[in-house]
């Protein structure tokens, strides 16, 4: 069986703390890119981020795409924090794969940070504010 494109918007990217989730499942790096802009992004107490799809006040969501053995999806899966799991993700040159998403009611309450395009942007906000 071929292996099956993964988005990922948080902490499975390069460099960040659960991309060896990515590496240990034999996944390989395929591109950055962003989302269709039909996604909202919150900050779930600042540890990660949960993107959902929505009908209206959507935005284009930076997203690295990753090939990913089919086997690996599960391990994937088990290691993502609780409220996060595998969809349908629609990438902005239209082509559809599979993708992290949040749980609606895992964002109630928090932070959204669709405004920052991305989870990599906002950190890099929050430290240059505590730097300054």
């Amino acid at each position: 069986m071929s292996d099956v494109l993964l988005a990922v918007n948080g902490t499975l990217m390069r460099g960040l703390p659960l991309n060896g989730n990515l590496l240990a499942v034999g996944a390989r790096f395929v591109r950055e890119t962003k989302t269709a802009p039909v996604y909202r992004l919150w900050s779930i107490n600042d540890v990660h981020p949960a993107m959902l799809r929505v009908t209206s006040g959507g935005a284009a969501i930076a997203v690295e795409v990753w090939s990913v053995p089919p086997a690996g999806l599960a391990e994937i899966l088990s290691k993502e924090p609780p409220g996060l799991s595998i969809g349908k993700v629609r990438l902005a040159d239209g082509e559809e794969t599979l993708g992290v998403l949040g749980e609606p009611a895992l964002c109630e309450g928090m932070r959204e940070i669709t405004a920052y395009g991305g989870w990599r942007e906002y950190r890099a906000s929050r430290a240059n504010s505590r730097s300054a």
